[in-house]
C-alpha cells in the first residue's frame, strides 16, 4: 500500500516526525517496506504562464514563447507539442537547477535566445512522462514556487502488509491504525448521500448470491468525461503509483485509495437489457481493458449483460462497456464479492490488478453504499451529471455476519507477560472500533466491526492489545517450565546406533522418498497395494512405499549406470500399510549390497559380498543390540527361493533377508548378485540389558560330536536341539565342521560339534557332563533323525 505522507495527515496529524510516524506504523505490525521524495530535488522553478507562442524563424519543430514569471516576460525556446497561449506551466528561470544537477543558462537555439526551459514531468523527477509539458490549472498562480505550489515536501510511504491486515489498505484504514497508535482522532471527510435528480434505475440481477451477496448499481447521465481531473486528485494518484487516465476512472481509483472499496464504471450506451451477476458460461469470451481476450472458465463469476459478459467481478472490466471520452450516461457499480469466491482468479487469467488484491483479502462488507456516495459526489462536482436512485441487491444468508469475542485478562496477561490496566485494555479495544458489549469480571465481550474481518478468536485480541500497546513497552520474560527429562527404557538403543553400526561396516545410508514408482513397487512387493497419491509429483512417484526397497533399488539402478562397481546402502524410514479403513506408519530398517565384500586394494581379494556376509553383520548388530533373533528358512516373491532367510524375534516375524530374484532383477535392470534386508525396526531395538557376571574360576569341559543328519535340516535347528538338552551349564556351542561327499551318500551332510561346559562355584565331574553329552546324542537322534558318525 503507497501513500502520501501529507494525504494521511489530513486525515489524522499526529505533533511526530515523518520518521517516527513510519517507526510506529513499523511497530504496530505493519512494516514500512520503504519511502521516497514525491518530486526529484530542484530550485528555481515556478508557474509560468505562456503569453504568445510564434513560430521559429530557422527550425519547423521549435517555437519561440514569451513566458512570464510573475517579475518579467522573456523569450523561451519550446519544442513541446502541446505548447500554446494561454498554457499555465512549470517554468525554469535562469540560474534554476533541476534534479541531476542540471542548472538552466542564458542560451541561444538555432539563433533565437532562450532565457529559461519550460517544463514536463519527468524533467521535475515527478514521473517517467516526458511526451509534453505538464499543463497547470488556469488558477495556478504565477510566479510562485512550484514546490510550495504542487505541496512537494512529501514523501511516498511504502507499506508491506500481511494478507490479513485487508482493512489497512486504504487511507482511511491506515488513518484509524495512526489514530490508534498515537491518541489522535480521525478526520474523515464529510459524506453525504446524494440526492436522485432522475428517476432511472438500473436492472440488476445477481444469479450467484454465494459468490456476490450484495450488488449497487447507480445510474449518472450527462457526465462531461472531456474535463481534466483535477491536479490535486492526480497528484495523490501519482504519488499512490496510479496514473491519472480520465475523470471516471481516476474517481473510482481515489475512491479504492482513500476508503478501500473498489468501483467500476460502465458506458450505459454498451449495455443490453441490464445487469447480471452470475458464473460465466461456457466457451465465453472477454476482451479485457488491457486488449487481452481470455476463456472464461465456468467457475468464474463474472458481470454481464443479457446478452453477454462485461467484466471479470472483482478483477478487470471489458474493453468493450469500458468509458470514453465519449460518454455520457455511466452505470456505477460496487459491490461484496466473497472472498473464497475471487481467491486465485486473477492469476488464473495472468492478471493482478488493485481491485483483486482488496477482494481476495476481504473488503469491508458494509462499505459499498458509501462508498458509491462519495464516488458519485466527486463525479457530479468534477465532471457534472445527474444521479438516480442505488439499486441494491443483497443475500443476508450469505452476507457475513459481526463476530463476537470474548477476551480473558488473565490469559492476556499470561501471553503477553505482564498486567495491564482494565481501563487501558478498555480503551485500546474501543480505539480499534471494537465494540465492548460486555464487561463481567475480568473479561470484555466485543463486537467485531465488519472492516476487522481477520479478529476472529481470542488471541487475535491478545495481538491487537499487545501490538498498540507497544511490543517494546512489553517485559523480557524468560519461560518457566518443568523441564524433567523424559524416562527412556536402557534396553532401548536409539536407532542411532543402528545408522553408525553400519556405517561402520562400510555402508552409505540413503533417504529416498516416501513416495515411488507404482511399477517398482508392484516388481517388490506384490503381495500389498501401495496407497495411491491424490496429487503426484509424477507419474513415477504415485505411490506410498509399502517396503524401502523400492527407494533402494531405484538408488543402486541410478549408481550402476554411473560404473559403481560397490555398492552398500542403508536406510531407515516409515513404510505406509493400509490396515482396514487406516494407514499403519511402521517404522522400518532396509539395505541392499552388491559388489565386493571389502573395497579393492592390494591387500584385499576381489571376493563379491555373499548371502553369509550380510547374514554375520546382521547378527553383528543383534549382539549390539541385545536381541536374539533366528534365522529361517523362507520364500518370498522378491527373493531367491534358494538364498532367503526370513527372520524371527521368539515366534515374531521381524524381517527378511536374501538375494534379489532373477527374474526381478531382469524386470529392474540392475546387474550382479544382489543382497537385500529388511527388518521392523522397533522390535531389533527393544533388546536386554548388559549386566556384569562373575567369571567362572573353575575348568572349562569340552566334549566334540559329529553327527549326520539330512540336508534339508538347517543348523538353527540343531543348535536349537542341543541348548534345549544340554542343561543350563552349557556355556558355548561351535560348529568346527561340515562335509558332505559319497561315503555319507546323497542328502546327507556331517557337522561337527563342540559343546562347552563350566560351573561358576566347582568342578563338573565326569558323570555329570556324560549325563548331558547323552542327552544332547538322544535328543538328535529323536527330534531330528541324526545318527552319530563313527
Amino acid at each position: 500500500m503507497k501513500f502520501s505522507e501529507k494525504w494521511l495527515r489530513e486525515w489524522v496529524n499526529p505533533a511526530i516526525g515523518s520518521q517516527e510516524l513510519m517507526d510506529q506504523i513499523t511497530m504496530a505490525g505493519l512494516e514500512v517496506d520503504g519511502f521516497e521524495s514525491v518530486a526529484g530535488k530542484f530550485t528555481g522553478v515556478v508557474v509560468g504562464e505562456v503569453k504568445s507562442v510564434a513560430p521559429h524563424p530557422d527550425a519547423d519543430k521549435l517555437r519561440v514563447c514569451q513566458v512570464s514569471s510573475g517579475d518579467e516576460t522573456v523569450a523561451v525556446v519550446c519544442g513541446a507539442p502541446n505548447v500554446r497561449e494561454g498554457l499555465k506551466v512549470p517554468f525554469a528561470t535562469v540560474g534554476a537547477v533541476l534534479p541531476g544537477d542540471f542548472t538552466i543558462k542564458k542560451a541561444k537555439l538555432r539563433g533565437q535566445p532562450s532565457n529559461g526551459m519550460l517544463c514536463s514531468e519527468s524533467e521535475l523527477g515527478l514521473s517517467d512522462d516526458h511526451a509534453g509539458l505538464m499543463e497547470l490549472p488556469e488558477d495556478a498562480p504565477v510566479g510562485e514556487a512550484i514546490a510550495g505550489y504542487l505541496g512537494l515536501d512529501d514523501i511516498t510511504i511504502d507499506v508491506d502488509l500481511t494478507p490479513n491486515r485487508a482493512d489497512c489498505l486504504s487511507l482511511r484504514g491506515m488513518a484509524r491504525e495512526v489514530g490508534v497508535l498515537t491518541g489522535e482522532s480521525v478526520r474523515e471527510p464529510e459524506l453525504t448521500p446524494v440526492p436522485a435528480s432522475h428517476n432511472e434505475k438500473p436492472s440488476v440481477a445477481v444469479e450467484a448470491p454465494a459468490a456476490c451477496p450484495r450488488y449497487l448499481g447507480r445510474i449518472v447521465r450527462n457526465v462531461d468525461l472531456s474535463v481534466s481531473t483535477p491536479l490535486w486528485m492526480v497528484e495523490k494518484l501519482r504519488r499512490s503509483g496510479i496514473r491519472s487516465i480520465d475523470p471516471a476512472v481516476d474517481i473510482t481509483n481515489y475512491v479504492m485509495l482513500e476508503l478501500g472499496q473498489p468501483l467500476h464504471a460502465f458506458d450505459r450506451a454498451e449495455i443490453e437489457g441490464g445487469i447480471v451477476v452470475r458464473m460465466a458460461r461456457p466457451e465465453e469470451e472477454l476482451v479485457l481493458l488491457d486488449g487481452q481476450t481470455v476463456k472464461l472458465t465456468p467457475d468464474t463469476l463474472v458481470i454481464a449483460d443479457h446478452a453477454k459478459p462485461l467484466a471479470i467481478a472483482g478483477v478487470m472490466g471489458g474493453e468493450h462497456s469500458g468509458v470514453t471520452g465519449k460518454t455520457r450516461d455511466l452505470i456505477l457499480e460496487a459491490a461484496w464479492f466473497e472472498p473464497i469466491a475471487m481467491a486465485g482468479k486473477a492469476r488464473e487469467y495472468g492478471l493482478h490488478t488493485d481491485a483483486s488484491h482488496r477482494f481476495e483479502r476481504g473488503v469491508d462488507y458494509e462499505l459499498a453504499r458509501t462508498a458509491m456516495e462519495r464516488a458519485t459526489a466527486l463525479l457530479l462536482e468534477i465532471t457534472g451529471g445527474e444521479a438516480g436512485d442505488i439499486v441494491e441487491v443483497a443475500s443476508d444468508e450469505h452476507l457475513p455476519k459481526a463476530g463476537q469475542v470474548t477476551l480473558r485478562a488473565d490469559r492476556l496477561n499470561a501471553v503477553l507477560g505482564m498486567t495491564i490496566d482494565a481501563a487501558r485494555v478498555e480503551d485500546i479495544l474501543t480505539r480499534l472500533g471494537l465494540e465492548v458489549i460486555d464487561q463481567t469480571g475480568d473479561r470484555w465481550t466485543v463486537r467485531v466491526p465488519s472492516y476487522r474481518p481477520d479478529i476472529s478468536i481470542e488471541e487475535d485480541l491478545i495481538e491487537e492489545v499487545g501490538r498498540i500497546y507497544g511490543y517494546n513497552n512489553l517485559p523480557v520474560t524468560e519461560p518457566v517450565g518443568s523441564l524433567a527429562m523424559r524416562p527412556v527404557k536402557e534396553a532401548i538403543r536409539p536407532v542411532s546406533a543402528v545408522r553408525n553400526f553400519f556405517v561402520s561396516c562400510g555402508y552409505q545410508e540413503a533417504i529416498t522418498y516416501s513416495f515411488v514408482d507404482p511399477k517398482v513397487q508392484e516388481i517388490l512387493d506384490p503381495e500389498r497395494e501401495g496407497i495411491a497419491l491424490a496429487n503426484p509429483i509424477s507419474a513415477d512417484l504415485a505411490v506410498m512405499r509399502t517396503t524401502l526397497w523400492s527407494g533402494l533399488v531405484k538408488t543402486l539402478e541410478y549408481n550402476q549406470k554411473r560404473q559403481q562397481p560397490r555398492i552398500r546402502l542403508f536406510e531407515t524410514g516409515l513404510r505406509f500399510v493400509k490396515e482396514g479403513d487406516r494407514i499403519d506408519q511402521q517404522p522400518m530398517l532396509a539395505g541392499i549390497v552388491t559388489g565386493g565384500q571389502l573395497p579393492e586394494n592390494w591387500a584385499n581379494g576381489r571376493r563379491d559380498a555373499d548371502f553369509f556376509d550380510v547374514k554375520g553383520e546382521l547378527e553383528s548388530l543383534f549382539s549390539l543390540l541385545g536381541v536374539e533373533v533366528r534365522f529361517a528358512s523362507g520364500q518370498h516373491p522378491a527373493l531367491h527361493p534358494g538364498q532367503t532367510a526370513q527372520l524371527f524375534l521368539g515366534d515374531q516375524s521381524v524381517g527378511w533377508l536374501g538375494a534379489m530374484h532373477p527374474q526381478v532383477q531382469k524386470k529392474l535392470d540392475v546387474n550382479g548378485t544382489i543382497l537385500m534386508f529388511e527388518l521392523f525396526l522397533n522390535p531389533i531395538v527393544s533388546g536386554y540389558v548388559p549386566n556384569f557376571k562373575e567369571f567362572s574360576k573353575y575348568p572349562e569341559v569340552r566334549r566334540d560330536l559329529a553327527i549326520i543328519v539330512g540336508n534339508e535340516i538347517a543348523f538353527a535347528d540343531v543348535d536349537q536341539v542341543v541348548r534345549n538338552n544340554a542343561g543350563d551349564r552349557l556355556t558355548a556351542l561351535r560348529a568346527f565342521d561340515v562335509y558332505e561327499g559319497e561315503k555319507l551318500g546323497e542328502g546327507k551332510r556331517s557337522l561337527a560339534l563342540s559343546l562347552f561346559w563350566q560351573h561358576s562355584e566347582r568342578t563338573l565331574n565326569d558323570d555329570e557332563v556324560h549325563e548331558f553329552f547323552d542327552r544332547v546324542t538322544n535328543a538328535l537322534q529323536e527330534e531330528l533323525g541324526a545318527t552319530l558318525r563313527s
